[in-house]
Parts: C-alpha cells; sequence; structure tokens
C-alpha cells in the first residue's frame, strides 16, 4: 500500500474503503471483509448511522490499532458549537469503541465553522484526533479556514471522479500542504461511467477493469481514494491497482472527461446549504 504524509506528518492510506451508505446492518461483514483484503483506511462518519458496525469489525479483526488508520465526521453542531463539537466526538469516539482517531473531519461547511474548528484544534492538540480536516469545503471556504485560524486542514474530502476532477482545487491545496480526498471516486456509476468506452479501452490495455483505472488515476494524481463495495470479490479488485501504471497518454486522455461540474449537488446552491445546515443527527 501507498500512502501520503499529511502537513502534521501522519501517514495516510492512499486507498482505503469507505462506507457511506451500505446499511449498519451490512457495515460489520463489510468492514471485516475489507480488512481481510487488506484495506486499513476506514472512513464513515455520524451521519452515516454505521460507526458501531465500523467499530465492530475493527475489535473483531485482532489487527493492531497502530496498522489502522480510522476516519469519521463531525456534522454540523449548534451553539454553544465548541462544547457539542467535543461532545459529538465522545459520541462517536464510543460509538466506535476506540480510543482515538487518526483522522477526524468536518463534515460540511456550515453552522459555526470557527467554533467546530477551535474544539477540533483541541482535541487534535491533546492527541485524541492525530490530524483534523474538512469534507466538502469549497476553495474560497478553504482559505477562509485557513487564515483564521492556527492549524491547517490536513485533508479536504471533497467530490472528485473522471467527469469532475477538481485539478484547480488540488492545485490550491497542494499549496498550502492540504490533502485532497476523494469522495464519488466512481461517480456512483452516473454517466455510465462503468461502460464508458475511453476508460473500458485503457482498462483493456493493462488487464484490468474500469473500477481499477479510475482508482488508478486518482491515486496516481496523488488523490486518496475511498470506493465503496459490500462485495468480497470488488472488494479485491479495487485494491488491486498499484501493480500498473497509466501513461501520461492516458491520463490526458482521461483528464478530457472532465465536465467540471458535479453530478451530485451544489454546496453553492441555496436550497442545498439550507437542508444540510438544518440538517441533525438522532443522538
Amino acid at each position: 500500500m501507498q500512502h501520503v504524509t499529511l502537513n502534521n506528518g501522519v501517514e495516510m492510506p492512499i486507498l482505503g474503503f469507505g462506507v457511506y451508505q451500505i446499511p449498519a446492518d451490512d457495515t460489520e461483514r463489510a468492514v471485516s471483509e475489507a480488512l481481510a483484503a487488506g484495506y486499513r483506511l476506514l472512513d464513515t462518519a455520524a451521519a452515516y448511522g454505521n460507526e458501531e458496525a465500523v467499530g465492530r469489525a475493527v475489535k473483531s479483526s485482532g489487527i493492531p490499532r497502530d496498522e489502522l488508520f480510522v476516519t469519521t465526521k463531525l456534522w454540523v453542531q449548534d451553539a454553544p458549537a465548541e462544547a457539542n463539537t467535543a461532545r459529538a466526538f465522545e459520541t462517536s469516539l464510543h460509538k466506535l469503541g476506540l480510543d482515538h482517531l487518526d483522522l477526524y473531519l468536518m463534515h460540511q461547511p456550515y453552522g459555526d465553522v470557527y467554533g467546530q474548528w477551535r474544539a477540533m484544534e483541541a482535541l487534535h492538540r491533546e492527541g485524541r484526533a492525530r490530524a483534523i480536516g474538512v469534507a466538502n469545503f469549497s476553495p474560497d471556504r478553504l482559505i477562509d479556514l485557513i487564515v483564521n485560524n492556527e492549524v491547517v486542514p490536513a485533508v479536504n474530502q471533497i467530490e472528485t471522479h473522471p467527469f469532475f476532477q477538481r485539478a484547480d482545487h488540488q492545485d490550491l491545496m497542494r499549496e498550502h500542504g492540504v490533502q485532497i480526498q476523494s469522495w464519488g471516486g466512481f461517480a456512483e456509476g452516473r454517466n455510465e461511467l462503468f461502460t464508458n468506452p475511453l476508460l473500458g479501452a485503457i482498462g483493456r490495455q493493462h488487464g484490468k477493469s474500469v473500477a481499477q483505472v479510475v482508482l488508478r488515476w486518482l491515486t496516481q494524481r496523488g488523490v486518496v481514494a475511498i470506493p465503496k463495495s459490500v462485495r468480497p470479490e470488488r472488494m479485491a479488485e479495487n485494491i488491486d491497482i498499484f501493480g500498473f501504471e497509466l501513461t501520461d497518454e492516458q491520463m490526458a486522455q482521461i483528464t478530457a472527461l472532465d465536465t467540471g461540474s458535479s453530478l451530485f449537488f451544489d454546496h453553492h446552491d441555496p436550497e442545498i446549504v439550507t437542508w444540510l445546515a438544518r440538517r441533525r443527527l438522532d443522538a
């Protein structure tokens, strides 16, 4: 497994396993199979409702804690944001059955972002979160957070796939020492990704699947990827991407697939902002 080094020196696997939209009843089995397949980076969130299942799989795996990299995410907190962020962190930690997190992300750029971030900075100083970062932050929101706070986010997890490549965002993050991480790396199959003629042709040249080509393209760009699957054979296929390399020409061909637009939702859309900012999780 290849790793990236975050801006505080913490090493993070460049490829991991995500559990978004995996039902809680299926998560423990899926994570156990992913760990057996060799994944060591696990990505969940309070909003996913499956932290406890992830924790059970981690516990039953018998894998030493220092060999795992566990990420979860903070949902938007009501005032007082600092106290509620600390409380939300403890809740996630308890559900996961862990004594620390490797990465704690602010899931959305809404609410009292500064209050939430100050609480996350405190958790980082205490060593309870080895690294802290954000998700879904546009360049302007990311820079605003950086220039007005002490700790630069280690990671920004954003929608990144062949149809929405975010190369300009990645360049900006690199300039400020922020690691880009992809969510939706397969675009959830939209735009007929898995039958795309170009991706299929590139795959055939290497004896690889479209999914493997996409993951190799992401990681070759230095993007951390967290593919999701509930099928063991797909998990094994997705992690088997380090034995080949895309050529410069192939990378350029994939670049031409970029539409420059989200396939899911726009974080600048007032209706989306309202819905996300007002959504609260059950205790």
